[in-house]
């Protein structure tokens, strides 16, 4: 049996990498999938190639910009009209750039802590209501995932704005977790290492960087999205259903090394 039947599901950051990953698995395992992004085309690849697979559409898309706070009101409208209830949250959608803190603009800081952080709040808020309100209706395991990084496990180098806003995130989803438990509403971040996805593209091109990650890396590779989409669908499945609060950190060793 599909694991995602019958369920309704939102994921951020649907048009690429770990969020791409993500939407395809909870379609495939019979899930109707809302993909969530600034980029129309993006989410419209994605979407071609889930429903592509399926006798009836999976997929469909919602384009918006999640740090935009009338977006999100727009998307928590559609969700509310089209499906009256939402079983599956995935916070994905995120972005970064390289910078030291001696010579970084506040604008930069802003943007960063916006589309990492901000988003995960404002999404989380809007659409946590309907989740709640359908908890009322209904007795089912409800889950948000909220996708973190190993960045907020540790400092990293010229990424301290990013640092700080996944490390909120961890922290974020352990509040978030207590306050909707009273909904049955189950609530756990992911935190990938390294990964191949457009926010690294640049940087894993460069091959002394790839060596120091292998080199420092227990399982000596870097990550694939579809190994965190694996453990993001992990945690909003029924098999976790006794697990909330907590971070699942998906680094292939990087920590232990």
């Amino acid at each position: 049996m599909k694991r995602f039947q019958q369920t309704v599901a939102v994921v951020t950051g649907a048009g690429s990498g770990i969020g791409r990953a993500t939407a395809e698995r909870l379609a495939y395992e019979g899930g109707k999938v809302i993909l969530v992004g600034r980029t129309r085309a993006k989410l419209e690849e994605t979407a071609l190639g889930i429903n592509r697979n399926s006798r009836i559409p999976m997929a469909e898309v919602f384009a918006a910009d999640v740090t935009d706070p009338e977006d999100v009101r727009e998307l928590a409208v559609y969700v509310t009209q089209n499906y009256g209830d939402l079983h599956v949250l995935v916070n994905n959608a995120g972005g970064s750039s390289h910078s030291r803190i001696l010579n970084m603009s506040e604008k930069e800081w802003n943007y960063v802590q916006d589309v990492n952080l901000k988003s995960v709040f404002l999404v989380s808020q809007a659409l946590g209501k309907i989740m709640a309100e359908g908890a009322k209706r209904e007795q089912r395991d409800r889950a948000i995932v909220n996708v973190a990084s190993l960045s907020g496990h540790q400092a990293g180098a010229e990424i301290p704005h990013y640092s700080a806003a996944k490390a909120a995130v961890i922290n974020f989803t352990r509040s978030l977790a207590l306050e909707l438990s009273a909904y049955q509403i189950r609530v756990n971040s992911v935190s990938p290492g390294f990964v191949e996805t457009p926010l690294t593209e640049q940087g894993l091109q460069n091959e002394k960087f790839v060596r120091a990650i292998q080199r420092n890396t227990a399982m000596k590779r870097i990550g694939t999205p579809k190994e965190i989409a694996n453990v993001i669908v992990f945690a909003a499945s029924h098999e976790a259903t006794y697990m909330t609060g907590t971070d699942l950190l998906v680094d292939g060793g990087w920590l232990i090394k």
